[in-house]
């Protein structure tokens, strides 16, 4: 039987849906506005450009939420994010730098990887304060006031892999510690504190299925083997209210020249 030029005969579930489609018989609702974001949101501008392999823009000076912040050695990406997370954001979109910012970084080492952020961003944002509100554990300070992600599912605790939540309390005596989970509180015992890592970065791969208000993305060449399209794309998906990337246009050239599924390193 003869069919269209260039379209394939229908066969199967889904071409019969696209024949009733098709047919005009019955009411068809198209969706051709992207809704999680506005239409003129300069992230949406920037994922777009990114998924067709072009360098995003940033927004205009003093307006927007998607900004390029160049930097080219590592000690000054880290000090640029400090900066943003401590000082800038907050001040300039009332933001939380705990609660509401998140860095999204490809890899867990390097001196960009999730590690060596998390370490710093620690000491920056949740000091030692001098008193018995912290543990150590694992390679790992926990202390009071710090973000933690949960790694790996937990039925009896009923918490899962890749949720992020805020240490309420670190109990020495009874050797455990507490974490909030959207107001839940959850308790750990000091030998299973292995199932939390410090979450103030988090590599790409752990964020998907997830939005934060705010996301800072670390692009530089030393993850060049995690360079590529897709993750870029969906790190910059992440954010709602403001996405920046700091780094050099060299990396981001090479995410755009790569494309391939991206796994956590």
């Amino acid at each position: 039987m003869p069919h269209e030029r260039g379209r394939l005969p229908s066969v199967g579930p889904g071409s019969v849906l696209r024949d009733v489609i098709d047919s005009g018989v019955v009411p068809v609702a198209r969706l051709r506005e992207v809704h999680r974001q506005a239409e003129a949101s300069f992230i949406i501008r920037a994922a777009h450009a990114v998924n067709s392999g072009v360098v995003p823009t940033s927004a205009p000076a003093g307006q927007g939420d998607f900004f390029i912040v160049e930097a080219d050695e590592p000690n000054t990406v880290l000090d640029r994010i400090v900066q943003m997370v401590r000082e800038r954001i907050p001040a300039r979109f009332g933001l939380d730098p705990v609660r509401d910012v998140q860095v999204l970084t490809p890899m867990n080492r390097t001196d960009l990887g999730v590690n060596a952020i998390n370490e710093l961003l620690q000491k920056t944002l949740n000091p030692p304060r001098g008193g018995q509100d912290e543990i150590h554990r694992f390679a790992t300070t926990y202390r009071v006031g710090d973000k933690v992600l949960q790694t790996r599912n937990n039925y009896t605790r009923e918490v899962f892999n890749g949720d992020i939540g805020r240490i309420a309390k670190v109990d020495a005596i009874e050797q455990i510690v507490v974490v909030e989970f959207d107001g839940r509180p959850v308790e750990y015992e000091f030998a299973d504190l292995d199932e939390l890592t410090l979450a103030y970065a988090v590599t790409v791969h752990k964020s998907q299925g997830s939005e934060y208000p705010a996301v800072i993305i670390p692009v530089h060449t030393q993850h060049f083997v995690m360079l590529q399209r897709n993750l870029l794309y969906t790190a910059i998906t992440r954010g709602r209210k403001l996405v920046v990337l700091v780094g050099s246009k060299k990396a981001i050239w090479i995410c755009l020249l790569y494309t391939s599924d991206a796994a956590d390193e």
